[in-house]
C-alpha cells in the first residue's frame, strides 16, 4: 500500500481483505488469510496499515432495528433562522437519540437529518416536541421513506 498526498493506493490483496471484511467484519482474520493465499500475521499487518491510514475507520455490529419496533425512517430539513444558530442546533439535535445522521447542506436547508422512528405518531412527537423546539429553527420540510432499495459501502 502506498500513500501519497492522502491518496491511498491498495493493491489487489488490500481489496480482498477488505472486501472481505465489509462482507462480515466477524470473518476470521485466518480464513481471509486462506482465501487470500497469505500468511494471518501478513494479514494483521495490513489491516494495522490500512488503519493507521485511516481507510477503514472501525467495524461494528448493525442493529436491525425492526425488531426493536422501529419502522419509520424520515429525513428532514431544517430551516435555521441564522447561520449561527448551526452548531448549538447540532449540539441539541445530537441529545435526541432517534436522529441517526446531521449534515450540513448546501440549498435551501441549514442542516439535512436521517431519523428513525417506532411509527408516524412517534415521528410527530419528535419532530413537535423535540426538533422543532430548538432555539434557532424557523421550519422543518419532512420526507418518510417508504422503503430502502439501496444499502451499501463505496466499492473498493
Amino acid at each position: 500500500m502506498k500513500v501519497v498526498n492522502q491518496n491511498i493506493h491498495i493493491d489487489g490483496i488490500d481489496k480482498k481483505i477488505l472486501r472481505a471484511l465489509m462482507e462480515d467484519a466477524r470473518t476470521p482474520i485466518l480464513e481471509i488469510a486462506r482465501q487470500v493465499g497469505i500468511s494471518g500475521a501478513a494479514i494483521h499487518q495490513r489491516l494495522r496499515k490500512l488503519e493507521k491510514s485511516k481507510l477503514i475507520s472501525g467495524s461494528k455490529f448493525v442493529i436491525n432495528p425492526k425488531v426493536l419496533g422501529y419502522t419509520t425512517m424520515a429525513f428532514i430539513g431544517i430551516y435555521l433562522d441564522k447561520a449561527v444558530s448551526n452548531p448549538e442546533a447540532v449540539r441539541q439535535l445530537q441529545k435526541i437519540p432517534e436522529v441517526l445522521e446531521c449534515h450540513y447542506t448546501t440549498g435551501n436547508w441549514s442542516i439535512f437529518v436521517k431519523i428513525l422512528c417506532k411509527d408516524n405518531e412517534h415521528l410527530m412527537q419528535v419532530l413537535n416536541k423535540e426538533i422543532q423546539s430548538i432555539s434557532g429553527v424557523s421550519r422543518t420540510e419532512t420526507f418518510i421513506s417508504l422503503q430502502q432499495q439501496i444499502d451499501r459501502q463505496i466499492k473498493v
